[in-house]
C-alpha cells in the first residue's frame, strides 16, 4: 500500500502527524516486537518475508542527515537485537537489513527507519542493484573526494 492509498502525504503523514509518531504515541495500532526509551520495534504491514520488522527512534528524525548519532546508536542497537530475536523466533537463516533516505532512495515514510528482512532462502527477495566490481586504483580520485567533503547534516532530496 502506497502513502497515497493509505491516505498519507509524502512526508508519510496523516492530518499533520506521522505514522510512526503516532505508533510510538500509540494511537496507531501496530505488533510491537520490541520496545525501550529509546526504540520501537514493530511489524511492518508490507511483509516481504515472514517477520519484516522496522525499527524507529521514539523522536521524530526525518532520515540519515537529520538523525543524531546517538539516536542512530540506540536505533542500531535495536535493529541487532531484532535480528538475532528474528533469526532464533522464526529460524531465519540470514538477515537483510535496508534503509533508505531522501525519496529518490525510495524512503516512502519520512521518519528514520530500519527494514529488519528475516531470510529463509536465497531467493525470498530480489537484489535491488547489480554490483559490477571496480579496479580499487579506479576508486582512488572517488576516495579523495568523499574524504574531502566535511558540512553539517543536510536534508536528502
Amino acid at each position: 500500500m502506497t502513502d497515497t492509498e493509505a491516505g498519507r502525504d509524502a512526508d508519510g503523514m496523516s492530518g499533520g502527524t506521522c505514522v510512526f509518531c503516532r505508533i510510538v504515541e500509540g494511537t496507531e495500532p501496530s505488533q510491537t516486537i520490541h520496545e525501550d526509551d529509546h526504540t520501537i520495534a514493530f511489524l511492518n504491514l508490507a511483509q516481504a518475508t515472514k517477520g519484516h520488522t522496522l525499527v524507529v527512534p521514539r523522536a521524530h528524525h526525518r532520515d540519515l542527515t537529520d538523525i543524531p548519532l546517538d539516536e542512530a546508536a540506540h536505533v542500531m542497537r535495536t535493529t541487532v537485537e531484532v535480528g538475532r530475536r528474528l533469526t532464533g523466533a522464526l529460524g531465519a537463516k540470514g538477515v537483510n537489513l535496508w534503509h533508505a533516505s531522501g525519496e529518490t532512495a525510495w524512503q516512502s515514510v519520512f521518519h528514520f527507519h530500519i527494514h529488519v528482512v528475516p531470510r529463509y532462502t536465497d531467493t525470498d527477495l530480489t537484489p535491488p542493484w547489480t554490483e559490477i566490481e571496480h579496479p580499487v586504483e579506479s576508486l582512488r580520485g572517488l576516495g579523495a573526494e568523499i574524504r574531502r567533503f566535511r558540512s553539517a547534516p543536510r536534508r536528502l532530496s
